[in-house]
């Protein structure tokens, strides 16, 4: 690991700051990056995660993919965590904290619009950064594939049913520009692009474990990069409203380690692999916010409270993302001692 990836958290804080003060004082700025987007996709992000996505893309060998059912541990664990504990414990931390703890700190219509947002935001599992998550813990990038591909499939049919329950609303529009956009410019695009330059180079000895290191280097950048942008986007309503923001974020940042909690621990005592263990946890905190903002206007606009609490899982999303990263890095060696 190198100086630069081992101080990863404090350049991650350092380009916060800079995003913040960015979006408050060149706001033309990131209001012009803001509007190059479509179906509610910013192209200038689609382009950054792409980037940070397309190095492992280039581990994945896609032969390998019909012997993940072998090894179903890993999936089993995806799919209970993401569907069936992952939606409901983030709906019951909101009326927790919305209903009762914070009641009376903000009026009931205000609380009932950040509880839909939270809602939105835990039936939305992650779709590209966990590609991002799972190359710093060193997963394997064929599994993760398969996991992804799993969730995206399940996603099409179980969003918008279990949305409506937990909404208690019936008639939902699923934005699929935004979801098959996402899918095309996160997973489909980089896994071509992937796949093409693993065929031109798998004649040659060792030439794709040296491109992807050298390629890695550019896929934290890319990061980087787009945690500014995240931030500079909401630059003004993180210095106008701070305590809303922290508020909101209370209950996430609960649910995102706790989730994360529960699914490596059942990895752990199921004796699944830590390049396995690391980003089937991790798949299961992070949030398909594209999704969950897109589906938050649509249903209550774009001014409400369910769009700004979609809003801070996005930024809350990082920071914590990578606190759970080092955690799994820094226990990798228990799970090579669980295997003993």
């Amino acid at each position: 690991m190198t100086v630069f990836e081992r101080y990863l958290s404090l350049w991650v804080a350092l380009c916060i700051f800079a995003g913040i003060m960015l979006g408050r004082f060149a706001s033309p700025l990131f209001e012009a990056l803001a509007g190059f987007e479509y179906a509610n996709i910013n192209f200038a992000v689609a382009v950054l995660i792409w980037a940070m996505v397309y190095p492992m893309m280039v581990n994945v060998d896609l032969r390998s993919l019909g012997k993940v059912s072998a090894r179903p541990k890993g999936l089993i664990i995806t799919l209970v965590v993401n569907w069936m504990i992952k939606p409901f414990t983030m709906a019951l931390l909101g009326i927790l904290f919305f209903k009762f703890i914070f009641a009376d700190l903000m009026a009931p219509a205000d609380a009932e619009s950040y509880l839909a947002g939270l809602i939105l935001l835990g039936a939305a599992p992650c779709t590209a950064m966990v590609f991002v998550w799972s190359q710093l813990t060193r997963g394997d990038p064929t599994y993760t594939l398969a996991q992804v591909s799993m969730n995206d499939v399940i996603m099409i049919f179980a969003f918008a049913p279990i949305v409506a329950f937990l909404l208690g609303v019936t008639d939902i529009d699923i934005p699929w520009q935004t979801l098959g956009l996402s899918v095309g410019l996160y997973v489909a695009a980089p896994l071509a692009a992937g796949a093409a330059t693993r065929r031109l180079l798998r004649h040659k000895d060792g030439a794709i474990e040296t491109i992807t290191a050298k390629l890695k280097p550019y896929s934290v950048i890319a990061l980087l990069a787009t945690v500014v942008l995240l931030f500079g986007f909401q630059g003004q309503t993180i210095v106008e409203k701070p305590l809303l923001i922290a508020l909101i974020a209370i209950p996430i940042i609960i649910q995102s380690y706790a989730i994360f909690a529960a699914a490596y621990a059942a990895a752990w005592l199921w004796k699944v692999p830590h390049a396995i263990a690391a980003p089937c946890a991790l798949i299961g905190t992070s949030n398909f916010f594209e999704l969950a903002v897109a589906v938050a206007i649509s249903l209550f606009g774009l001014q409400s409270g369910a769009a700004l609490a979609t809003v801070v899982g996005v930024l809350v999303e990082v920071p914590v993302m990578l606190s759970l990263v080092a955690i799994a890095n820094a226990t990798r060696n228990r799970f090579a001692a669980n295997h003993n």
